[in-house]
């Protein structure tokens, strides 16, 4: 305060909030426009058309119908084997992996370290190189299709193409945030295979 009693301003203390309510909205604000611009490839992906036969069908690791909607595309002749990725737990208890097929498909398991869709497109271009393929489709739900197709191609010289198969509703809350979060670090921080 002066001698006369004016206060010459906001006190240290208001200042130092003002800066930190600012600090938030700015947070908040590049947070929000991230998710918009991530929403739309994670709901409504714009995916060119499948071919009619691929080298193989991989089943990426996730939520969703995906092991049915490959073995469907399997069944309907778009490639000879199904590489299906598992889980740890899953790969100890899927006695039908050790088999080569699954309900009468030719199959791959395979498991990723890390299991994530990085490690996933890392075994991909392995497994390419390996069995000389030269395009995959790609078996994923909606929400991953984008960040997959992404994922894959920065790995793989091949052709990609992805097939979504169905996600619950239950699922797409979690989903989306997660997808959000998961665009941001594999556009800005993890930009290679």
């Amino acid at each position: 305060m002066s001698s006369a009693g004016v206060v010459n301003g906001p006190s240290p203390v208001v200042r130092r909030r003002r800066r930190r309510r600012v600090i938030w909205i700015v947070v908040a604000a590049i947070l929000a426009g991230a998710a918009a611009l991530a929403v739309r490839p994670i709901v409504r992906p714009d995916l060119p058309p499948l071919p009619a036969r691929a080298d193989a069908i991989v089943q990426l690791g996730g939520p969703g119908n995906r092991r049915l909607t490959a073995l469907e595309l399997g069944r309907e002749g778009r490639a000879p084997v199904v590489a299906i990725s598992v889980s740890d737990e899953e790969l100890s208890v899927a006695d039908w992996c050790g088999q080569g097929s699954f309900r009468g498909q030719p199959v791959i398991c395979f498991h990723s370290e890390p299991f994530t869709t990085r490690g996933e497109a890392r075994s991909i271009a392995e497994m390419a190189q390996r069995y000389g393929w030269h395009s995959v489709i790609l078996v994923t739900s909606t929400d991953q299709a984008t960040r997959a197709e992404l994922r894959v191609g920065r790995c793989f010289d091949g052709s990609v193409y992805v097939a979504t198969a169905h996600l619950p509703w239950y699922h797409w809350p979690v989903q989306v945030v997660y997808q959000a979060a998961a665009f941001v670090k594999a556009y800005t921080f993890q930009r290679s295979c």
